[in-house]
């Protein structure tokens, strides 16, 4: 009997995290759902999961987690879901210095570490798969999401670059670009939001209560998928012969990037304004 395939994941403390985490393996993958605080960790493995700490944010981090996944798997790993993000709220000029690059090391600087130090082991054992979970925020832009913005738009530069270097070796990289899904993605946003943004002394103070309430009060935010969405599409990139290079998901993201190809640029700026302002806002929820 072949052994099951391995797979890591970043950010499995909640949302789209931990349901990939959990649907995964139920498919029969070895998962090692990895977490940034020791109590997720210590729930995870509560759930049944195999569970290692891991802060993007920390190189030590990060090396020691994948030194104990493959002490585990001797030395072998088929799969890296890159899901471990959180989203900083915000007009870009009221962004600090500081925001911006807490914003990168998670999403960019720290994800790009962790791939990178799976590569090697996937090229000696000849193959693998690099799933990167991004947004619809990684090829359009949504006003007062700024950093994230940036931050989905480099994955995508670095991914689809990767891609093209690494093409012969039989690893894939594949990008998964949700729209609104159901998770707590905005409570964390929130915070940040607290966090680094003084909005009393901003010029879009007023714009910022609307900000504010969003991210409190989302409602039944139109064309919300669940996080099983995200799941199949995850799946699929795995467990297919030839996986497809971009994965859409939820009917905003099918429809902004129709719209990007055929629209000249003030009138794409126009519809997602008027998005934005009505709530249709298309985020990435992990």
């Amino acid at each position: 009997m072949s052994e099951p395939k391995s797979v890591l994941i970043s950010g499995c403390s909640s949302g789209i995290g931990r349901c990939v985490a959990t649907g995964l393996a139920t498919q029969g993958y070895r998962v090692f759902a990895t977490a940034r605080r020791s109590s997720d960790v210590d729930t995870l493995r509560a759930s049944g999961l195999e569970s290692v700490r891991l802060d993007l944010d920390d190189s030590e981090s990060i090396n020691g987690a994948v030194r104990e996944i493959l002490s585990r798997t001797g030395g072998r790993l088929f799969g890296l879901v890159n899901n471990g993000a959180y989203g900083q709220p915000g007009a870009v000029e009221d962004l600090s210095r500081e925001s911006l690059r807490r914003q990168f090391e998670t999403n960019v600087l720290g994800t790009q570490e962790l791939t990178n130090r799976v590569i090697p082991v996937m090229r000696r054992q000849g193959h693998g798969r690099i799933v990167q979970i991004s947004s619809v925020l990684g090829f359009v832009c949504l006003p007062y999401r700024g950093a994230y913005n940036a931050s989905k738009f480099a994955l995508e530069a670095l991914s689809d670059t990767l891609r093209l270097e690494l093409r012969g070796t039989n690893i894939y990289v594949s990008l998964i670009e949700p729209g609104p899904i159901r998770s707590r993605f905005r409570a964390n946003a929130y915070r940040a939001f607290q966090t680094h943004i003084d909005t009393a002394a901003s010029s879009h103070s007023d714009a910022y209560r609307q900000v504010e309430k969003r991210l409190l009060d989302p409602g039944d935010a139109r064309f919300t998928l669940p996080e099983t969405a995200v799941l199949a599409r995850v799946q699929h990139a795995l467990g297919a012969t030839r996986p497809r290079i971009r994965y859409r998901v939820t009917l905003p993201t099918h429809m902004f990037a129709i719209l990007k190809r055929i629209l000249p640029a003030r009138w794409m700026d126009s519809i997602l304004g008027r998005s934005s302002a009505h709530k249709l806002a298309p985020e990435s929820k992990q």
